[in-house]
């Protein structure tokens, strides 16, 4: 092994990334267990009233950001650590900034 290998296996900040990895892979899939279910909800309402609830809406546009920005860190897209280490997201996404070797550039 060269010693370029050798020194990114030894890196700490690469297994802490994917020690966080593993912890947002769990928050994702249950962010879309709790989706599902406001999609869900949210259509039995339409359904059988014909209106949305406006708090679901905000409720599943804050889950479908959450779930946005982890994919983006997962990904490697994004440095940013979303809910529990940063802030719960309000809205939609913004843009995405690739990270590339300490560069960034926005993505349309």
């Amino acid at each position: 092994m060269s010693n370029d290998v050798k020194e990114n296996l030894k890196s700490q900040s690469t297994w802490m990334r994917g020690l966080y990895m593993l912890i947002f892979a769990v928050f994702y899939t249950i962010a879309e267990i709790v989706l599902f279910a406001v999609i869900v909800f949210q259509f039995l309402l339409k359904l059988f009233t014909g209106e949305t609830n406006e708090r679901l809406c905000k409720l599943g546009q804050g889950l479908s950001t959450y779930i946005y920005q982890i994919l983006q860190f997962m990904n490697f897209n994004s440095e940013y650590q979303p809910y529990p280490f940063g802030a719960w997201p309000r809205g939609e996404p913004k843009a995405a900034k690739l990270v590339d070797q300490g560069n960034s550039t926005n993505v349309d």
